[in-house]
């Protein structure tokens, strides 16, 4: 048992792998779309639009993804979202008309609700109680490295094309799904699929997934990641607006912000996540990094002075990076059977904080330069009352499933 136990710890790199690449995905098209669009004799709002487009079919998707990972395994659905997401920025390279970059990045959306939640389960799967907090954090490292940084290597890929970003996009995906498939092992025992499949056979819609996730014990859960995700999208969206604008920094200096903030929360998710979890606990973290955040939004309006906007960037990521893995460890432990269907969730609330943080984000800067941190800030403060109000109202309920009741955790997740 040892042994397998060991074994199932290489594939974890391949997942990290695949993360980088659909959170990438994301931010890859930021940098290059005005440039791109007057190709098109396209403006702001189509830009919009097609920003929007990716987490809007990511959203719609993401509980059938969490749902068929399920019930056909988590490796299927990860091989078909590395290949949707390869044609969709190959669709988006090769592109003449505008009607085909939505569709591009439509079917990109669609790849990544494949695809994540699927990874989520598989780290679920294959990880003890003990080192899931490791895994989730190593996992979370590659999403936001990928988020995070997207735009900037999307710029620097520009300098050799305006299409360059997304034909070296479409070929590293396709890299990826072919180690996927090679390399990566199934981690749902083929018995366990099938009943599965058995047990669900009702095909829920997207609607009563969602209302099945407002009587969960975890809601409140999923509501905070949306809203960490709001507030992490809020602040990467306007962040090279806001400087350039407020402060008047460089597209240099925003590069380093950028670049430095991502890889702060890189590490701290790869090497430290794991420990602080086991020393703090999921909760005090939520709630510690909650406030820690709201403050950093705050701090950026306070001084244009290169180094300090620099601390209050790594600041902000680091607690974010630390945030996310002990919200998802939290979310999987207290998920038992229903792996898959959580992590669809947590993918289709994450999906909807990418959609309406920068929209928002764009508006209230249109307003004032000032609003949307300022807007961030409360949702962030907003967010940890209601953490504290759940802590309070269910620390029996939340102790007795985290601590591994037999009833609600099922033994698969701890071998």
């Amino acid at each position: 048992m040892k042994s397998r136990s060991d074994n199932r710890n290489s594939p974890l790199f391949l997942l990290m792998v695949n993360m980088f690449i659909a959170m990438l995905g994301i931010g890859l098209i930021i940098p290059v779309l005005p440039e791109f669009l007057k190709e098109f004799n396209a403006g702001g709002q189509t830009a919009g639009y097609l920003v929007a487009a990716f987490g809007l079919t990511q959203f719609i998707f993401s509980p059938i993804g969490g749902e068929w990972s399920d019930k056909y395994g988590r490796k299927k659905l990860i091989i078909a979202g590395l290949a949707l997401f390869s044609i969709s920025n190959l669709l988006f390279a090769i592109a003449s008309h505008v009607w085909l970059l939505y569709f591009a990045r439509l079917l990109g959306g669609i790849g990544a609700a494949a695809m994540i939640p699927s990874m989520m389960a598989y780290v679920a799967d294959t990880t003890t109680e003990e080192k899931r907090g490791k895994g989730m954090g190593l996992l979370g490292a590659a999403m936001s490295l990928g988020f995070v940084i997207g735009p900037g290597i999307g710029g620097f890929l520009a300098e050799l094309g305006l299409r360059a970003p997304f034909y070296v996009s479409a070929c590293v995906g396709a890299l990826a799904m072919l180690s996927s498939l090679a390399f990566l092992p199934e981690s749902l025992p083929k018995e366990k699929q099938l009943e599965n499949r058995n047990i669900q056979v009702a095909k829920e819609s997207l609607f009563r997934q969602f209302a099945r996730s407002f009587k969960a014990p975890y809601f409140v859960l999923l509501i905070l990641v949306f809203t960490l995700t709001f507030g992490l999208a809020n602040f990467e969206a306007i962040f090279p607006l806001f400087v350039d604008h407020k402060y008047g920094f460089s597209a240099r200096e925003i590069s380093i912000l950028i670049t430095c903030g991502a890889l702060a929360g890189v590490v701290i998710q790869a090497l430290l996540i794991d420990k602080l979890i086991k020393r703090f606990g999921e909760k005090t973290l939520i709630n510690l990094t909650f406030i820690l955040s709201a403050i950093a939004l705050v701090g950026m309006l306070l001084s244009g002075q290169f180094w300090y906007v620099m601390l209050v960037t790594l600041f902000f990521f680091t607690f974010t990076s630390i945030m996310r893995p002990a919200i998802n460890t939290l979310l999987s432990k207290m998920a038992g059977e229903e792996q898959g269907f959580v992590a669809g969730m947590n993918n289709a609330y994450m999906s909807l904080g990418n959609i309406f943080g920068p929209a928002l984000a764009g508006i209230l800067f249109d307003t004032h330069v000032n609003f949307p941190y300022m807007f961030g800030a409360l949702i962030l403060v907003g967010s940890l009352a209601l953490s504290l109000t759940w802590n309070r109202r269910n620390r029996s309920a939340v102790a007795a499933t985290v601590s591994g009741a037999p009833a609600n955790v099922p033994n698969s997740t701890n071998s």
